[in-house]
């Protein structure tokens, strides 16, 4: 990889670290669904002028549905899981879990896609759901209710809707365009996500901090974010790309205890890089040895 890949990759991560930080600050505030339709409806949007300025096709004749699928797995139901999530737990223990992704995926991938789990991808599996245990122990500790464990199981419920859909677009979709997917979907998911906010509209009193924290969730990390993430899995290919689900815990954590105060426990802490290792073990592949040169003969 260059060194215009690593910036990349470092922002990317920093980026969505970020985005949890700003979910915990909006879902409490605004509720759980106005943040969801404001990032998704607000991302969608800023998508278009992009779209103008590289004079994109969608062809949504021909990729309709795969936006549609693509929209409600990979937009709409984690964004409206994360911010529900955000209202009840920490943004450090969002953060950690979403990390968990790429483990779910190599199940998935081995039952949809009949990919073989190997002995790797089994560490990984059985790490990964220790670290997650080891997560939400630490957080039912104490006055702990049961809408904290609705929170940890939406945070996993997100992570298994963002494996779903790449297993889909590996399966039904590879040969759409990715930046069209990635745009075309949040339109979609905004259309999604709109009737259920306009159901109950909320009385929200936009401040310039509501404002500024709604445009850095949809533009920075969303927009802005994808579009990173697709011009990396063009330039190194997605394996390399989805290596951004190491940096992202870690800027998360990060970001949670400078900007919220949130507490890092050790039971935390090791749970967290439980999960990185796992998900280690699943993205990084071993490098495979040269053969070896053969003997030399003369005559």
């Amino acid at each position: 990889m260059r060194r215009a890949d690593w910036a990349r990759l470092l922002v990317l991560g920093a980026l969505w670290g970020a985005s949890f930080i700003f979910l915990r600050v909006l879902a409490p505030v605004i509720g759980a669904v106005p943040t969801a339709g404001l990032r998704v409806g607000v991302g969608g949007l800023a998508f278009l002028p992009y779209f103008a300025v590289v004079r994109f096709r969608p062809r949504w004749r021909a990729h309709w549905v795969h936006y549609a699928v693509v929209g409600l797995f990979n937009v709409a139901a984690p964004m409206l899981l994360f911010s529900y999530a955000a209202v009840h737990i920490p943004a450090s223990y969002s953060v950690i879990i979403n990390s968990s992704t790429p483990l779910f995926g190599t199940l998935l991938a081995a039952v949809f896609l009949s990919q073989p789990l190997t002995v790797r991808g089994v560490a990984g599996l059985v790490i990964g759901m220790g670290g997650v245990a080891l997560v939400a122990g630490a957080g039912s500790t104490g006055d702990a209710t049961v809408v904290f464990w609705l929170g940890i199981g939406a945070c996993l419920l997100a992570a298994v809707c963002y494996s779903l859909s790449g297993v889909y677009v590996k399966r039904f979709a590879h040969g759409v365009d990715p930046v069209g997917t990635a745009g075309c979907s949040q339109l979609l998911a905004g259309l999604v996500i709109f009737p259920f906010w306009a159901a109950d509209l909320p009385d929200i009193r936009f401040t310039w901090s509501i404002v500024l924290n709604v445009l850095a969730l949809a533009v920075l990390c969303t927009t802005i974010g994808f579009l990173l993430y697709f011009r990396l899995i063009a330039d190194v290919g997605p394996a390399r790309a989805m290596m951004v689900a190491l940096l992202t815990p870690l800027f998360g954590v990060g970001w949670g205890a400078l900007f919220l105060d949130e507490r890092i426990t050790v039971s935390v802490a090791v749970g967290c890089a439980l999960i990185i290792l796992s998900a280690a073990l699943v993205l990084v592949k071993p490098r495979r040895r040269a053969p070896s040169p053969g003997p030399v003969r003369s005559g």
